[in-house]
């Protein structure tokens, strides 16, 4: 198989998600094997978008275990952000977890197929500043897979306790730390990539 070397955040969540997921599962004390879990690698539910837009962004991955969801941001040092203690988690990244909680604790099989029944029967919070969706566009399309799939694979109920917002952040410990303050919504992992790298390039 040929060599496939990856730079940047995007790559270093792909390689974690390949290798380094029961790092998280252990944190959060979740049984399930690596191998009985779903993951989605950056699904995307449209631009951020504005007030009034049904579009809120990009994840860069969706985990479900048998036991929990796990809404994932990833950061690493090389980052803006990034100010040795803290981390910012910008507001339109942390409205998407909540935007897409509320669409995942609303949902259910019931509506499979029907997009529309959906759309009439829920109102999403006006706090969110969202709407949803028209049936047939491609974020409804991509919103009632990913949702199907989820709901009907984790075997835990749908509520608050069962979701985790994770902030994957990925350091080189020879030249940096963790940080260890966030949005408090989310819970930092650290990942150390240093010796699995060269000059911040990943083997994926």
């Amino acid at each position: 198989m040929s060599t496939i070397l990856g730079y940047g955040e995007d790559a270093l969540t792909l390689w974690s998600l390949k290798g380094q997921l029961k790092k998280i599962l252990n944190i959060f004390k979740d049984n399930t094997k690596v191998k009985d879990c779903l993951v989605f690698y950056r699904p995307s539910f449209g631009r951020t978008g504005g007030k009034n837009s049904a579009e809120f962004g990009e994840f860069d991955a969706i985990v479900a275990s048998k036991e929990k969801y796990y809404l994932i941001e990833s950061k690493w040092d090389n980052h803006s952000n990034y100010k040795k203690e803290s981390i910012a988690i910008r507001e339109e990244q942390a409205l998407r977890h909540e935007v897409f909680t509320w669409y995942l604790f609303n949902w259910g099989l019931n509506y499979a197929g029907d997009w529309q029944k959906f759309k009439e029967e829920k109102k999403i919070p006006l706090k969110y500043g969202k709407t949803i969706p028209p049936a047939g566009s491609l974020q409804a399309k991509n919103l009632e897979y990913i949702l199907s799939r989820l709901v009907n694979y984790c075997d835990c109920v749908c509520d608050m306790s069962n979701v985790r917002n994770v902030l994957l952040f990925f350091y080189d410990s020879t030249k940096s730390e963790p940080p260890t303050k966030t949005n408090g919504m989310f819970t930092i992992i650290p990942i150390d990539y240093g010796k699995y790298s060269i000059d911040n390039f990943i083997n994926i």
